[in-house]
């Protein structure tokens, strides 16, 4: 009892915590195991399309023993390998970057009591043995034993299902007590016992200590070996237009291979005069031959190279984001935030600095007030609420000791603050503290008229400036109201600007004052041009309105002040019934319910671990201005998307006709199944790294938000991709006449047209990125590092391929002035397209 009683007070000692991790570990759960590299190689050939190359691969290797030649085997095969290494590298490497994300809840601080102080540490360093101080929002970090306690609830429902559970101290020495005899065993109306704390379970209410008995893996989460990271292959409304997108093109491209199959077929029967023999191994070898064509084919006309771009820019993007403090727990968020309409967001920490100072005081009793304060606060003037931490701050700038004051007293009963009730409460002896709300707090009080009407003055104009106002009252006298304010951020009218250029409407929601909140709205220029006129409401009122009423009213609301959990989350609900795409700002417990409902729920770096875990994105610098920056991210990721499906479909059109044409007019096989491979799987792949690192740009700020159920390929970019594809294949196909009927067809001709046909290609990268800008190409190029650096890649291996590729790809090499006339005179495709820009600015 001893021992206990001096951890009570004193906590551990730095040699008690090293010696406690050496027997006891580390507080981290271990993940559960990842299945080996090579599995999750192997993995990759799951895919059909992969295995339908894999038998095509296979028939050609039972030919290639038959001619002795083994070259276009090789081809293929290597072809597929480069494509599942090249999407499996991909995938690892954003599978990394998540376990980065994750591991960073380790490093969640947690309020432990040690050598006498109490102190802020990672979760992980927590060891058995500690104590921790715990209040309303936080998540329990580790199982132990309650030491003392003041109205806590917990909510166990991770573990039991049971959302709200009661504990309390329970001496394990009275008579009788039903846990004397086993402290695990639990009373028959409860899952465990009512002094046991258990790890991922969170305060609802209340505050207390505890200390740790359990670590890690020995936690009763641990023991049911509840996974701790976030899964991150969710279907996201991206990923399923996406998934429509590769069907609906698999069936057009699918039914074109088989008509170009069933062409080719046809014509070698009717010109062919080994149809009219017996060679019937050289028929089996025709149609092999074409069937493998008409593969090839449909895995062209699949976009093979989308779910690569959509995983590669997501990693990215959840990287950037990242370096903006913008942390992403939820993929689909990353892509919401570009389709957000409003943002609800509330004032304190996000559109000011949260750094809590006492403006004013007025107060007959200072003594009696220094009192109050000290013993009605449970925070320390570096931890803890931020407005009881600016109170003892400004104790110790007027010379108090609020921990010799602290120690001096007992209090015996405590109830805590909520947003109900609006004050909280501390007991000592027969002497009622109370702190809270002026409107609530002075109603508690004993006042003449005339009292209550230069109170009321002066809290009026406390909150015209901004101002959080505070009332401290002993029993029933009132010993003081108190002025503390929060500066606007700096950087908030700027980026609430560029909110509403973006077509985003903000509205702040807070539970200040009307006064307080109408003002920070000036501030920041939430209010607009428009004024105050029916943009503004109080939380009661909006809870006596109709949901009709309501309805109307949302659509031109912009601050709600004295909101309540309930007001956030209606008017959230109102908003989406409307057809809103919402985001939602939130750092306490009580916005949990609002930050569930949203679209996107952005919870703030400080805020309550229960907030962060309803939240989608963690603004790691509580700042409104990344929110910006994540719309930002949000809009040009979703381009940089577009863009490559533009890119690839205006290659697969092209390559589709060309196919068909060649087959019509009677050629050999315009380009072979390797050349095609590479411009499907290897080249698309490079297109994608380039369109995928293309940093974000402002201007998508000032466009109007998408629709979230907009389909994908745009009406321009599905006019784009006809025309363009239509103009490549027209230049191919009267370039392949030309050889067949002119020039005459050999293989430097072939290589020639297969060269052609990618540095067409190569020019419109240029055009891609620019989608849907009216700027030209060169714009920002040199800051395009990555895009640059493909374009080489793209150059390199073409060249690479031309003069070494041999039979495997049917080429010769080119001399360097046919290089140079093939490279200017594909360029004019990037030079119409700046034409085109310019005619559209």
């Amino acid at each position: 009892m001893h021992n206990v009683m001096s951890k009570k007070i004193h906590g551990l000692t730095a040699a008690e915590v090293r010696q406690s991790r050496r027997e006891h570990g580390e507080n981290v759960l271990t993940p559960p195991r990842r299945p080996s590299m090579w599995r999750l190689y192997i993995e990759k050939y799951d895919d059909p399309m992969v295995r339908i190359l894999l038998v095509a691969a296979l028939v050609s290797l039972v030919l290639s023993f038959v001619k002795q030649d083994f070259v276009e085997t090789l081809g293929i095969i290597v072809a597929v390998i480069l494509a599942t290494t090249v999407g499996f590298y991909f995938e690892r490497d954003a599978a990394r970057r998540f376990d980065v994300l994750t591991q960073m809840g380790e490093e969640q601080p947690v309020k432990v009591l040690r050598e006498g102080r109490i102190q802020e540490i990672p979760r992980r360093d927590v060891v058995v043995g500690d104590v921790v101080i715990v209040e309303t929002g936080d998540e329990i970090p580790a199982d132990g034993k309650l030491l003392e306690s003041t109205d806590l609830q917990v909510d166990e429902s991770s573990l039991t299902g049971e959302q709200l559970a009661t504990k309390r101290v329970v001496d394990l020495q009275t008579p009788g007590n039903p846990h004397a005899s086993n402290p695990l065993q639990s009373s028959q109306d409860t899952a465990y016992p009512p002094d046991l704390l258990l790890r991922s379970s969170m305060v609802m209410a209340g505050t207390g200590r505890y200390v740790v008995t359990a670590v890690g893996d020995e936690t009763e989460i641990g023991h049911v070996a509840r996974q701790a990271t976030e899964l991150t292959g969710v279907k996201t409304p991206l990923n399923i237009q996406l998934d429509s997108l590769a069907k609906m093109i698999s069936k057009a491209g699918g039914g074109l291979a088989m008509a170009s199959f069933l062409a080719f077929l046809i014509h070698d029967m009717l010109t062919n005069s080994l149809w009219h023999t017996d060679d019937y191994l050289g028929m089996t070898e025709v149609v092999l031959r074409y069937f493998m064509m008409a593969v090839t084919l449909i895995v062209m006309a699949v976009p093979e190279g989308l779910p690569m771009a959509v995983t590669l820019a997501l990693a990215l993007n959840m990287r950037r984001m990242l370096k903006s403090n913008n942390l992403v727990r939820k993929l689909q968020a990353s892509e919401t935030m570009g389709a957000v309409t409003v943002i609800c967001t509330d004032k304190t920490g996000t559109l000011t600095e949260n750094r809590m100072t006492v403006s004013d005081v007025v107060s007959d009793d200072f003594q009696s007030l220094y009192t109050a304060i000290a013993l009605n606060t449970t925070a320390t003037d570096t931890v803890g609420n931020p407005t009881e931490q600016a109170l003892l701050r400004w104790l110790m700038a007027q010379g108090v000791d609020y921990q010799q004051l602290r120690e001096a007293y007992t209090p015996t009963g405590r109830l805590p603050f909520s947003t109900e009730r609006k004050y909280m409460t501390t007991t000592v002896g027969d002497t009622v503290y109370i702190k809270g709300a002026p409107e609530v707090v002075v109603a508690m009080c004993r006042l003449s008229e005339g009292q209550r009407q230069q109170l009321e003055a002066r809290l009026l104009e406390w909150q015209k400036h901004a101002m959080r106002t505070l009332a401290i009252a002993r029993d029933e006298t009132l010993l003081a109201i108190v002025a503390i304010s929060d500066p606007l951020r700096k950087e908030v009218p700027a980026a609430i600007h560029q909110c509403r250029q973006a077509g985003i409407d903000v509205k702040i929601v807070t539970g200040d004052t009307a006064e307080t909140a109408l003002e920070i709205a000036r501030q920041a220029g939430v209010l607009g041009d428009g004024g105050v006129a029916n943009g503004a409401i109080t939380g009661a009122e909006f809870a006596a309105l109709s949901d009709d009423e309501a309805m109307e009213r949302v659509k031109m609301l912009k601050v709600m002040s004295r909101a309540r959990p309930s007001d956030k989350q209606r008017l959230v609900s109102l908003l989406q019934r409307q057809g809103e795409v919402v985001a939602v700002t939130g750092d306490g417990t009580n916005d949990a319910p609002a930050l569930n409902r949203a679209h996107v729920g952005l919870s703030l770096g400080s805020g309550t671990s229960v907030a962060k875990q309803a939240s989608d994105i963690t603004l790691l610098d509580d700042s409104f201005h990344s929110i910006v920056q994540a719309v930002m991210w949000g809009r040009s990721l979703y381009k940089n998307i577009q863009r490559f499906i533009f890119f690839q479909l205006i290659v697969n059109v092209a390559a589709l006709l060309l196919v068909l044409c060649g087959a019509f007019i009677g050629t050999e096989m315009p380009l072979t199944i390797t050349q095609i491979l590479w411009v499907n799987l290897i080249m698309d792949t490079f297109a994608a790294m380039a369109l995928a690192s293309l940093p974000p740009s402002r201007e998508v700020l000032k466009e109007r938000p998408r629709s979230r159920d907009a389909f994908i390929i745009s009406r321009p970019m599905l006019w784009g991709i006809g025309i363009v594809g239509g103009l490549f294949f027209m230049i191919m196909a009267l370039l392949l006449w030309y050889f067949e009927r002119v020039a005459g067809v050999d293989t430097t001709e072939l290589t020639i047209f297969f060269t052609i046909f990618v540095m067409l290609q190569w020019w419109n990268l240029f055009n891609a990125r620019m989608l849907g800008s009216g700027f030209s190409a060169f714009r920002r190029l040199w800051a395009c590092r990555g895009f640059l650096l493909v374009l080489v890649l793209i150059l390199v291996g073409q060249w690479l391929i031309v003069t070494f590729g041999g039979k495997m790809f049917r080429t010769v090499p080119l001399s360097w002035q046919t290089w140079l006339y093939i490279i200017v005179g594909t360029s004019p495709v990037l030079w119409i397209g700046e034409i085109w820009r310019k005619v559209r600015k």
